[in-house]
């Protein structure tokens, strides 16, 4: 199953159905947060399909139609896990983390699947293509097990970073937590599509030149792990969102340094999933912090 959240003229937001070439059908919910927050919403979406299906109830947007919003619009913890591939954390200069790096961003970050990502005041606008994990349960002080269960499903981000604002001191949270520069979407593919757990193939391109390449089956903290860490110190709950980390390929990991210029177009992928794709606006002005 894959749910995404479009923008519509009557709702503002909605959840939705994907019904591969056919289109979105909207869902009884603002978002896929709000969806996943409602007790058997599962059953929820069965019976918005059966409706649909006999000539009932809302009809599909087409998929050319389809504005899509940010997955998780109103998330309420936006948790980041950062160094979590080998490559990366190698290409970084650092040793292997007997601990996860975490940090946090606010749902004001997060932007639809071709939405403009746009940047007031750096320089060094970095890219990172991430595997997001979407919660589907509460989760407090959750073993793997359980947190494995409470995988609602997966999808595609980008943690746009600031390097210049990242740098200033040993804490990330500044060069992380920009307004509209965090990509999430297209969709969240339920867990149950995935038997076999995660091993994604996760690339990112800029002006559809290839810089990043991974698999998720390389991490040092998978999905679950990550959850039952996190949920030992705060609770998670449906609708929350976990990016689990970046491949090697980043662009202050080059020799020389590379970073975004405005106008590039920033594309991530994920097999299985679906793809981001996003131009760039990077705004210097007399109000921008130096």
């Amino acid at each position: 199953m894959k749910l995404a959240t479009l923008r519509t003229r009557e709702q503002g937001t909605t959840a939705a159905l994907a019904r591969g070439l056919e289109g979105y059908l909207p869902l009884p919910a603002r978002n896929v947060g709000e969806l996943l927050a409602r007790s058997g919403w599962k059953e929820l979406v069965a019976t918005a399909l059966a409706q649909a299906t006999a000539g009932e109830g809302a009809g599909v947007v087409p998929a050319h139609q389809a504005n899509l919003a940010p997955l998780l619009p109103t998330a309420g913890k936006v948790i980041c896990c950062g160094l979590n591939y080998a490559d990366h954390i190698q290409e970084m200069g650092r040793e292997l983390p007997e601990y996860p790096t975490l940090f946090a961003k606010y749902a004001d970050t997060l932007i639809g699947a071709s939405d403009t990502i746009k940047v007031h005041g750096s320089e060094r606008v970095d890219w990172e293509a991430e595997l997001a994990v979407v919660v589907g349960a509460r989760l407090t002080r959750a073993g793997e097990d359980e947190a494995e269960a409470g995988i609602a499903g997966y999808a595609v981000a980008n943690d746009v970073s600031m390097r210049d604002w990242q740098n200033r001191t040993l804490q990330w949270f500044q060069g992380k937590a920009f307004d509209e520069t965090t990509p999430l979407g297209p969709v969240m593919v339920t867990a149950d599509e995935f038997p076999a757990g995660h091993g994604f193939a996760v690339s990112g391109r800029v002006n559809g030149e290839l810089v990043q390449y991974g698999n998720t089956a390389t991490l040092v903290f998978g999905p679950a792990k990550l959850l039952s860490y996190i949920s030992q110190f705060t609770t998670l709950r449906p609708g929350d969102v976990v990016l689990t980390g970046t491949p090697g390929g980043v662009g202050m990991g080059m020799n020389p340094p590379r970073f975004l210029k405005d106008g590039d177009v920033l594309s991530t992928e994920i097999d299985g999933i679906g793809r981001l794709e996003n131009r760039v606006r990077i705004h210097q002005g007399a109000n921008a912090a130096r």
